[in-house]
């Protein structure tokens, strides 16, 4: 089994779902954001996400993109990134990264399945690969023996859900709303929608990102969901700090919070 396969079952068995963590590589150092990932596994995230920061993002929204500029301008790369990883992954938490397509080829497909297998990465989140353009990515994965996983959305048609699920390990990605990320006063009433939708066409847990901000929406998500995925949140911790142990602090502080949601609903 997959260090995802091994968590989810563990969730299940817990009967919640799972808090999974977005922060990128690089902010505000690298570092400090090592010791931003390692603060929210001590509060209780079950699954980190690296993000790569990549100077043309696609989804990101202004408050990630301002963080991704931050660690740009100071010089992250993609060797930062896989040494991000094996720093985090030694907490014992599945790491993935989430990257978009052209910074993976830029590396080399195969050398960044190996290069993240590792340093004991277990998956890469790729938003903008199409299922039907992934076989080069699939045999490099199939190889290091490390996840992919997809995005599905609201405007997704059955067909593409089905074929999107079904190269899909680990977790299906389903983004609760249109557009670019970043947390929302609510998340989009279509996302359950979305999740029943993928439930028809795959065993796999499901993932909900895209606008989870509090405790409260947390668990919402996660009576429906298999995991509830938070990003501009948590970078916002950090983007509003007076310091960086402001930062951590109010990390840490939201992480509980957001952890308390998945195990304990909404209510």
């Amino acid at each position: 089994m997959s260090a995802l396969s091994t968590l989810f079952a563990r969730t299940r068995a817990e009967d919640r779902a799972a808090l999974v963590g977005y922060l990128p590589a690089g902010y505000p150092t690298e570092t400090g954001a090592i010791d931003a990932f390692r603060a929210m596994v001590d509060a209780g995230v079950d699954v980190i996400e690296v993000g790569l920061p990549y100077s043309d993002p696609l989804m990101d929204g202004p408050t990630i993109q301002r963080a991704v500029d931050a660690a740009l301008r100071a010089g992250t790369t993609t060797a930062a990134v896989m040494r991000t990883v094996e720093a985090v992954a030694a907490c014992g938490v599945p790491t993935l990264v989430m990257t978009y397509w052209n910074p993976v080829e830029r590396y080399g497909v195969d050398r960044f399945a190996h290069d993240l297998a590792t340093a004991g990465g277990c998956g890469v989140i790729t938003p903008d690969l199409l299922p039907e353009e992934a076989s080069p990515w699939l045999g490099a994965v199939d190889a290091a023996a490390i996840d992919p996983v997809f995005l599905v959305a609201p405007s997704s048609s059955d067909d593409r859900i089905t074929a999107t699920a079904a190269v899909c390990r680990g977790f299906v990605y389903a983004a609760s709303t249109m557009g670019v990320t970043g947390a929302r006063d609510s998340v989009g009433d279509r996302a359950q929608e979305l999740v029943t939708r993928t439930r028809a066409v795959t065993q796999l847990p499901i993932g909900v990102g895209l606008g989870v901000s509090t405790g409260a929406q947390a668990g919402e998500v996660a009576s429906y969901a298999d995991a509830v995925i938070v990003g501009s949140a948590l970078v916002r911790c950090l983007l509003d700090a007076a310091n960086p142990q402001a930062g951590l602090t109010a990390l840490h502080t939201l992480t509980s919070e957001l952890a308390a949601g998945v195990r304990h609903g909404a209510g």
